[in-house]
């Protein structure tokens, strides 16, 4: 007899992951004339790679208050594609200077720079066309709100803000609420954009989101701190990246200042914390419970 798993989350992941990339596939068809490069690029970096994390929370939540589907995936694509363009930007010479990412060339390495410089802007772009679009959700307000929501998550009040204080902190000894800040708006920021914008796809009322937020932000250090633990245990054929850069670079990580079982732990409480917010809701959120186990426990 054939066990049935308990855990979603191996069907929702896969099933998640072939929903954007058809959804991409849609999305950027490619042009008859000498745009090709860039949209072949943007194909490049945004189907068949990634684990779909945001995509799958937006995707959750929404599900939770029985938003249809396909306007949750199409947001979910939105963060995806603000996601995928900080990791072409992040991958840049000028940036971390990587050469491998989800186990394949680097965008800059399979086409040039300049290329994956307009691939990052138009995928920047092509997130609030996404979320502009009445496809996505006939009440303009509804859209307003999710275009406002990422907005805030991805500049210098969240992801860019995050990455600009990781880049100070080559030449900056960060403490400990200094680095969780920067986590916070570099990892954790989009994250909770993800959370929120199911959120507002259900037309949830900010008071009935309270311990939402709280949930995105216990997985958003949960993760970056696992993050942090790849880096110095991870194996780098598993993780399909460069690993160990952060101690080549001299950084502070939440691993050099809690030390590898201090860090350990702390994921492991942030993800019950996490799993604790969500006691409102019963097996329809065995997914978001599963998701934040997966997080402390993924090798990539």
């Amino acid at each position: 007899m054939e066990l049935v798993s308990d855990n979603p989350l191996p069907e929702a992941l896969s099933r998640i992951q072939e929903e954007v990339d058809a959804e991409f596939d849609f999305l950027l068809p490619v042009p008859q004339d000498t745009r090709s490069r860039l949209v072949e690029a943007m194909r490049y970096a945004t189907i068949g790679g990634g684990k779909r994390v945001r995509p799958l929370l937006v995707k959750a939540i929404a599900d939770l208050y029985g938003v249809d589907r396909k306007l949750s995936v199409r947001a979910g694509c939105a963060v995806e594609s603000i996601h995928v363009y900080s990791l072409i930007h992040d991958d840049l010479p000028c940036m971390d200077d990587d050469d491998l990412r989800h186990g394949k060339p680097t965008l800059h390495n399979a086409f040039d720079e300049a290329t994956a410089v307009l691939a990052g802007d138009s995928l920047h772009a092509l997130a609030f066309e996404i979320l502009a679009d009445a496809a996505t959700f006939v009440d303009p307000f509804t859209r307003a709100a999710l275009v406002s929501t990422l907005a805030r998550a991805s500049g210098k009040d969240g992801m860019a803000g995050g990455q600009m204080m990781d880049m100070a902190s080559e030449a900056v000894d960060y403490d400990l609420p200094a680095i969780t800040r920067l986590q916070q708006l570099k990892t954790g920021a989009l994250l909770g954009a993800s959370v929120e914008m199911g959120a507002v796809l259900a037309k949830l009322s900010v008071e009935g989101r309270g311990h939402l937020r709280a949930y995105a932000r216990d997985i958003g250090l949960a993760f970056q701190i696992a993050d942090d633990l790849l880096d110095v245990e991870g194996d780098e054929d598993a993780a399909g990246k460069a690993l160990r850069k952060d101690e080549e670079q001299g950084k502070q990580t939440f691993v050099t200042l809690m030390g590898v079982e201090g860090a350990r732990k702390q994921a492991t409480l942030l993800v019950e914390q996490a799993i604790g917010h969500l006691a409102q809701h019963g097996k329809e959120a065995d997914l978001l419970r599963s998701l934040a186990r997966f997080i402390v426990e993924r090798d990539r």
